[in-house]
This record gives C-alpha cells, sequence and structure tokens, in this order.
C-alpha cells in the first residue's frame, strides 16, 4: 500500500514533545475471574518519573493490575487514575501509555524501523517525520544499524529493544513493561535491565515494572510493590524491603530467610539460640514462632564443643553459602567471605548465633 500522508500534511493525534512523568493510583481496585480473586482492593500510588516494579508469585494481581492501566482489562470495581483524572472507562488507545509485552509482539513483515514507526503512522503522521523519530529511537537503544533488518534477523534481545523503542515512539506519559525480560538468557537479560534503567532515568517516564524476578526488582527499581493474592503486602524502596520487611511473606518472597524455632516471652522478648532478642513488628499468637534470619545476618564460629555441624557449602565466587545444621534438625544458611568458609569444611562442628538486634517472627511452621 502506497503512503500518500505528506509531511506538510496536518498532524492527528501527535504526542507532546516533552511529556514530564505522569502520576499513576489505583483505587480499591477488584477484578474477580469467575471464582478467583485477581485484585482484592488493591490501592497503589506511583510517583512521577517512578519505576516502579510489581513483584510476586504468579497469580498475585500484578499483571492484572497492569493490564488495567492499559486499558485491556477493567475492574469490577475501583478506579484507576493518571495525573488524577480517572481513566478508568477511556479504551486502551485513548491512554497515554506505551506497553511491552514478555512476548516481542513485532510484525514480522516489518523492518524494525517500521515496526518502531507503525504507532505513527496510526496518527497520521508525515513519513520524514516518522523516519526521523524511529531513527532517533533505534539509536537510543543502541541499534542504529539494524533499521531495515526483519524481526527475524534479530536476536532475541534487539527484537525486544525494538519493541521498547516502539512503546517510547508516541512519547508516552506512562510505559509498562510486562515481563519483557522474561524470554532473555542471563547475561543479556542482565545487559538490558541495565539499559532499560539507564533510558528510564534518562527520559523521565514513569514506569511499572511487572516481574517475578527479585534481582530485576531489586536491581532496578525506585520502589518495589510485592503483592500477594490480589493485595498489596508492602511498597518500598528494596533496601527497606530487603531489610525490614513488613510481613513474614514479604521476608520469605525477598531473598533467601532460615526458619529458626523461637519462643516468645511474655514481656515481648523472643528466645532464640539461647538469647533474648526483640521482635521486629507485630508477633504472632502462641508462645511458639519461628524467627527468620538472612543468611548474611547469622554469625558462626569454629567450636571444637559446639552443638551445630556444617553440612554443606555453595560456592559464589567471593562468597560462599554455608548450611549448617542446629541440633534439632532446623538447617541454617549463612554467607561468609569465601576466605573464611575455607575454614569450615562440612563436618565441622561450630557455633551459631545473632546479632544483638530485633528479630521478624512468624507463627511455627507446621
Amino acid at each position: 500500500m502506497t503512503d500518500t500522508t505528506t509531511d506538510t500534511a496536518p498532524v492527528t493525534g501527535a504526542a507532546p514533545q516533552a511529556p514530564g512523568g505522569a502520576t499513576v493510583e489505583f483505587r480499591a481496585l477488584r477484578r474477580a475471574f469467575g471464582t478467583a480473586t485477581a485484585l482484592d482492593g488493591l490501592d497503589l500510588a506511583v510517583r512521577p518519573g517512578e519505576l516502579l516494579a510489581l513483584l510476586g508469585p504468579s497469580g498475585c494481581g500484578k499483571t492484572t493490575a497492569l493490564r488495567m492501566l492499559a486499558g485491556f482489562e477493567h475492574p469490577d470495581s475501583g478506579q484507576v487514575l493518571v495525573d488524577g483524572k480517572d481513566v478508568t472507562s477511556i479504551p486502551a488507545h485513548r491512554r497515554d501509555a506505551g506497553m511491552v509485552f514478555q512476548s516481542y509482539s513485532l510484525f514480522p513483515h516489518l523492518s524494525a524501523a517500521d515496526n518502531v514507526a507503525f504507532g505513527l503512522k496510526m496518527r497520521k503522521i508525515g513519513t520524514a517525520q516518522r523516519r526521523a523519530r524511529a531513527a532517533e529511537l533505534l539509536e537510543l537503544v543502541g541499534l542504529p544499524d539494524h533499521a531495515q533488518r526483519f524481526p527475524h534477523q534479530l536476536s532475541g534481545g534487539q527484537q525486544q529493544r525494538v519493541a521498547l523503542a516502539r512503546a517510547l515512539a508516541l512519547r508516552p506519559r506512562v510505559l509498562l513493561l510486562d515481563e519483557p525480560l522474561s524470554a532473555l538468557d542471563a547475561k543479556v537479560r542482565t545487559n538490558l535491565r541495565e539499559e532499560i534503567r539507564r533510558l528510564q532515568r534518562e527520559l523521565g517516564i514513569t514506569t511499572l515494572f511487572v516481574t517475578h524476578d527479585q534481582e530485576e526488582a531489586l536491581s532496578m527499581a525506585d520502589r518495589v510493590a510485592v503483592m500477594n493474592a490480589g493485595r498489596l503486602e508492602q511498597c518500598a524502596a528494596p533496601a527497606e524491603l530487603y531489610g525490614h520487611p513488613a510481613t513474614a511473606f514479604v521476608a520469605e518472597f525477598v531473598g533467601t530467610n532460615s526458619r529458626i524455632p523461637g519462643r516468645l516471652c511474655e514481656d515481648g522478648m523472643v528466645e532464640v539460640l539461647g538469647r533474648r532478642l526483640p521482635a521486629d513488628g507485630s508477633v504472632p499468637p502462641g508462645p511458639d514462632v519461628d524467627v527468620l534470619v538472612r543468611p548474611e545476618g547469622v554469625r558462626v564460629t569454629a567450636a571444637l564443643d559446639g552443638d551445630a555441624r556444617v553440612v554443606e557449602a555453595a560456592f559464589f565466587g567471593a562468597a560462599t553459602r554455608v548450611t549448617v545444621r542446629l541440633p534439632g534438625g532446623t538447617d541454617v544458611k549463612v554467607d561468609l567471605p569465601s576466605a573464611d568458609a575455607t575454614l569450615l569444611p562440612p563436618g565441622a562442628t561450630v557455633a551459631v548465633s545473632l546479632p544483638d538486634r530485633p528479630v521478624l517472627v512468624t507463627a511455627r511452621a507446621v
């Protein structure tokens, strides 16, 4: 089909030239699919220019929330707001959002440049302007020499870069990323997430990133919203989320934890490994609890008369993760500098202790 649009023709629906990041709000969103509840009263606000990761297990509602912001799903109740405007009933094509999917969704019969420019063509933007914008974006994502290649001539990482450029072509105020890196190998995934973060900061675009990969979420996001069963468990900066999880679910989903049996005292302290430590946050009912500890938060020392034993060691370069078995059969993971770990081979007897600081407790595992 011949393109008859001229560059002197009026531009219809042209995107703003220098958008600022938009505010996004989910207010009391509820959505059920039959008997399954996808969202159960989700309240969440995203700041202008922020990259916020939605993190959680499969079925927690994170993708449903993203699709509601895009306009592909509609809530049973609640509102979606962008810059204070209720967009809940506005169709997807009228929302100022760009979306990148897990599957690249490129048009196989179009070149990389034409894929990037497709949305501009739908907006009746002239040929020269489309080509210039496509070239600009392919330069931005590091593919200036791939404009005339077709999707089957590109690697997975290159295809996803083209998909990202296409999402940015109309200069949206909100960028939505639905697990865009999960189909890529580890090295490409690491490189591309760094590139996405660089572009997001450079453009100042409000971005929501759905992932089930906690490493991606913690390394890329300004804040991480952890979801579970359609509800928000905690939304915080990565360091806060990791160091001070608000719930046992967050503590166990984000990072690695060991459960050590403990006992609640009447004064609110917790007896664990022969010490009394204050509890961090709310405590479950009943005296028997588990204390959740990170591998780097456990102290272990060689001791001939120690009552614990090293059963396994996994080498990760500079650090080694040692598994120590307590007298009752509980296994505790401990991260040590690899040089120190060589002094604690499997079979070594050790003493295990916790530092003098508050501990997170949860109900005893059955």
